[in-house]
């Protein structure tokens, strides 16, 4: 009866993470409204910070709770979720079409600093030093985002600059405080129950992570991707997912060496499937968008089997 209750409390952990998240990217949308910042660049800051905030507390907190492997688990699974999952299931319902000639820039330095992680952690641990390095590597991101809008400034994807509502700052500040409230209690609800569910089933906490934390965490991506791309918005979504998995890489993985008093401990099962999965699913997920301008339905075919491949040798 117990872990009855304990699986209705990680699914009500999961729906206050959503809620929470869906409030966080609305406050965020609006405030990029009334900027007129580009779409592009919307998805891969603003959008991709929002989205990001649950596999944030998620990591750290584990990761503050010594549970090194639940904390490398939800942030690289959640990498390899983005990419496998998200992308996949969007390419197939429609081809998306790459419109930021930064795509190719991105793609590579997400590329990049997992690789860069990788040999952070082929020693079995990520110092704190390590953890710092990474979380500077996001400067590079930001700067990057910055040259891109100056170069979009003048083009038709920036959104209209709107005149900002009586009251909507209110709802915006309260959706914004809120939304992170409720991100951090289904965060800290989804950790505590993930280990006792990984008892039950005795199963690898690691394993929970990088299945039920990670897709339970992604699923913000996943709805605004998704809304995203029925709305021929297809740059949210490309910069969305490619600013989510830097920011996952650069801060959540930094974060949570930071946080862990004996660094990030680094499993085998990570750097041997893990990383290189992400790393192969990056590139595939890269170079049609580099070649073609296009993540087509193959494309998507091709990355969807993958992600069932993989869960398969999880479990």
């Amino acid at each position: 009866m117990a872990i009855i209750f304990t699986f209705l409390l990680f699914f009500i952990g999961i729906f206050i993470i959503v809620k929470g998240g869906n409030w966080f990217v609305d406050s965020a949308i609006w405030i990029a409204e009334v900027t007129g910042i580009s779409f592009g660049l919307i998805g891969a800051t603003i959008i991709s910070l929002a989205t990001t905030a649950p596999e944030f507390f998620v990591s750290t907190i584990a990761s503050s709770e010594g549970f090194s492997d639940m904390a490398l688990g939800n942030a690289i699974g959640s990498v390899i979720c983005n990419i496998a999952l998200i992308i996949s299931l969007c390419a197939l319902i429609k081809p998306i079409k790459i419109n930021s000639s930064f795509f190719g820039i991105k793609g590579l330095m997400m590329v990049s600093y997992m690789c860069i992680f990788l040999y952070l952690a082929s020693d079995g641990i990520v110092t704190k030093s390590e953890g710092l390095f990474l979380i500077s590597l996001v400067v590079f991101f930001i700067l990057l985002n910055l040259l891109e809008h100056n170069k979009n400034s003048s083009l038709s994807n920036k959104p209209t600059k709107r005149k900002r509502k009586k009251g909507e700052l209110v709802i915006c500040l309260f959706k914004f405080i809120v939304g992170g409230l409720f991100i951090i209690l289904g965060a800290d609800i989804l950790v505590e129950t993930g280990v006792e569910i990984a008892k039950f089933l005795r199963i690898p906490k690691q394993i929970i992570s990088l299945t039920l934390l990670a897709i339970g965490t992604s699923l913000p991506e996943l709805v605004t991707s998704l809304t995203a791309i029925f709305k021929n918005k297809e740059d949210i979504t490309i910069g969305n997912i490619l600013g989510a998995n830097i920011l996952n890489i650069s801060i959540i993985l930094g974060t949570c060496a930071l946080v862990n008093q004996n660094g990030l401990i680094v499993p085998m099962q990570t750097l041997f499937l893990d990383v290189p999965v992400a790393i192969l699913l990056m590139i595939i997920f890269i170079v049609p968008g580099i070649i073609r301008d296009k993540i087509g339905r193959f494309t998507g075919f091709v990355l969807f089997s993958l992600y069932l491949a993989y869960i398969k040798i999880l479990l």
